[in-house]
């Protein structure tokens, strides 16, 4: 918890209450369902909510906001900008059926409000449009932009975000360039310095 606070320091009671229940509710599921490896539950802070809360440091999500988080695993990065961002709505879907069960039971015992779920493929997600798609290290970046442009909102207001944000890692000179996008890359090292982000990125795309 001590390196969430290294960087984010505004929290209301209520939200440190939840960012510190994380890790009792995660090592919890994790010894029934595996969502997070067992090297990594350790330094969940770090790994996965940190990692998470990147998109936070460089995105203002404005109340209302309708936001899909698209093969959200054990969900991340959904669930800590949930917390982040209590007015925003937060859809969590993945096409594992037990990876939901615990983003459910997660959601359920934070008591957070702003999330709904579905065990779900990206494709199969009908009648309904998003302001804004984020994503974890899921597919290439062509393929999430190709899930998710029939989901978000045509129409968007420039001060208002929208279009697809993921995080990645790597070097992604060639999965750029074969997404035909252009996408705004923000490197995670220059907002955490912390030796864990080295080469991981926060990608947007409008």
């Amino acid at each position: 918890m001590e390196i969430i606070l290294k960087y984010f320091s505004d929290f209301t009671p209520k939200q440190m209450d939840q960012f510190q229940a994380l890790a009792p509710l995660y090592k919890e599921w994790n010894e029934k369902i595996n969502v997070i490896s067992r090297k990594d539950i350790d330094a969940l802070y770090e790994k996965h909510i940190l990692h998470s809360l990147a998109i936070a440091a460089v995105t203002e999500l404005p109340d209302g906001l309708q936001v899909l988080d698209l093969g959200t695993g054990g969900g991340f990065p959904g669930i800590p900008l949930a917390i982040f961002f209590p007015e925003v709505k937060f859809h969590l879907v993945d096409s594992i059926g037990k990876k939901i069960k615990v983003v459910e039971a997660v959601a359920e015992a934070l008591n957070l409000t702003n999330v709904t779920t579905a065990h779900s493929r990206a494709e199969e997600v009908k009648n309904r449009k998003f302001d804004l798609v984020v994503s974890r290290a899921v597919a290439p970046l062509k393929d999430l932009l190709h899930w998710s442009k029939p989901l978000i909102r045509k129409g968007a207001s420039e001060d208002k975000p929208s279009g697809l944000i993921c995080l990645k890692g790597g070097d992604l000179a060639q999965e750029v360039s074969e997404s035909g996008s252009r996408p705004k890359m923000v490197n995670i090292y220059k907002i955490f310095p912390e030796e864990y982000f080295q080469e991981k990125y926060v990608i947007a795309v409008r």
